[in-house]
């Protein structure tokens, strides 16, 4: 590195160590800023993976019956029933009552 007045002449080594720290610093404070959000047992998330659809795997995460989370977000338990089997898929303002409902933001239901 030199420096000169105002100015900082790096190696491009050193300016790609930079780079990679500064990418090390961001990923960090986005974990931090998600630590204290929602989160899903490591068996619920895996079967998401497998393709289970997160209005279920949440429902069971919150401990509601799918009669309870109906009501509690204004839906029919066949329209839910239909949601959570990947029969039907919600419209905007469903998908909001339904997060909602789980104390979620959509991103966390649906991101």
């Amino acid at each position: 590195m030199i420096e000169s007045g105002d100015s900082v002449i790096l190696t491009r080594s050193e300016y790609r160590g930079l780079l990679q720290r500064l990418e090390d610093a961001e990923d960090r404070a986005a974990i931090a800023e998600r630590r204290h959000g929602p989160t899903l047992s490591l068996e619920r998330m895996k079967r998401m993976l497998e393709g289970e659809h997160p209005v279920l795997l949440w429902r069971e995460e919150r401990g509601l019956s799918q009669r309870a989370l109906a009501a509690a977000s204004g839906l029919s338990a066949s329209m839910l029933s239909e949601i959570e089997s990947g029969r039907k898929t919600p419209s905007l303002p469903t998908a909001r009552a339904l997060a909602q409902a789980l104390g979620l933001d959509l991103d966390d239901l649906f991101g």
